[in-house]
């Protein structure tokens, strides 16, 4: 028979003490107990591990033998111990850890998990385990309120996304985690957004910012010009001698604020001056005479 090592099955250390061995049982246990967990693979056999494991490490005698002969460590003082040991395959049947196929495997769970109370405490309700889900969206699909269906453990669950959304806010569904146990409550669904950056516009909470190419003329003489919005255009005016870098502020024209109907941030636009190419040589005349004149 392979040796076994009991402190890889509970996943803790050689210097672990009595509680911690205690607590990695009980989370290891409930993970694995193939009762709750009917869909994770082999769970019946690491359950098992998991049950002999805390046998012999949360006894300090067996623990000691152990430690100090490892894999032989059974096998010290068998003709001494023959009667303790019928007396302790009696009691370990008692508590649930028959031989592998019996009915009562795994019956007597919950007697060493909730401190010997299983007899009050099998059809206790327990809730369903939480689940966490990021969702990524474009800024455009966070901009605008709509629906979508996300697959969550085999499930699809229809939500609705609100306008405004920032990228890592997390909101929770109540009760569309995993299911709860004995009739109790499902756990929670946290869902937590990923917004991606837009090659037009960035967004600081709800203001937008972009960067909009003005013409050398307009920007010198003034006039008006279209300026793209997420949802549409919208007519501006420049004023004459606009500099390069300058800004404008459009109110209510940026980003939608979460959650309140009818409000929006402000959408912050800074001018790019677009010096003119291919000159004709009459504007290259007419440019000269202009610097002649300063």
């Amino acid at each position: 028979m392979d040796f076994v090592d009991y402190y890889q099955i509970l996943e803790i250390k050689k210097t672990a003490t009595p509680k911690e061995i205690k607590n990695a049982y009980r989370k290891l246990a409930r993970r694995f107990h193939p009762d709750i967990n009917p869909d994770v693979k082999d769970a019946k056999r690491k359950f098992q591990q998991i049950n002999e494991a805390n046998e012999v490490l949360s006894d300090p005698e067996k623990r000691a033998k152990y430690d100090q002969y490892g894999e032989n460590w059974q096998h010290i003082g068998e003709s001494a111990n023959a009667g303790t040991s019928q007396k302790q395959s009696s009691r370990q049947q008692r508590n649930g850890f028959s031989q592998p196929g019996t009915e009562s495997e795994f019956s007597s769970f919950f007697d060493s998990l909730f401190g010997g109370e299983y007899s009050r405490t099998a059809n206790r309700k327990a809730r369903g385990e939480d689940y966490n889900y990021e969702l990524h969206l474009t800024l455009q699909e966070a901009f605008k309120t709509h629906k979508t269906t996300l697959a969550v453990n085999g499930r699809n669950i229809r939500i609705t996304i609100p306008a405004g959304v920032e990228n890592g806010q997390t909101i929770k569904l109540a009760g569309h985690g995993g299911p709860g146990f004995n009739g109790g409550p499902g756990g929670d669904l946290f869902i937590t957004f990923i917004v991606s950056n837009d090659e037009s516009f960035v967004r600081s909470g709800d203001n937008l910012y972009t960067t909009v190419e003005l013409g050398l003329y307009t920007a010198l003489l003034g006039g008006e010009i279209i300026v793209a919005l997420m949802d549409g255009k919208v007519k501006v005016k420049i004023k004459p001698e606009t500099q390069n870098g300058s800004k404008i502020r459009l109110t209510g024209k940026g980003f939608p604020c979460y959650k309140k109907e009818g409000q929006a941030g402000d959408l912050i636009i800074t001018f790019e001056i677009k010096i003119p190419t291919n000159l004709t040589e009459r504007q290259k005349a007419l440019f000269t005479e202009l610097a002649e004149m300063k």
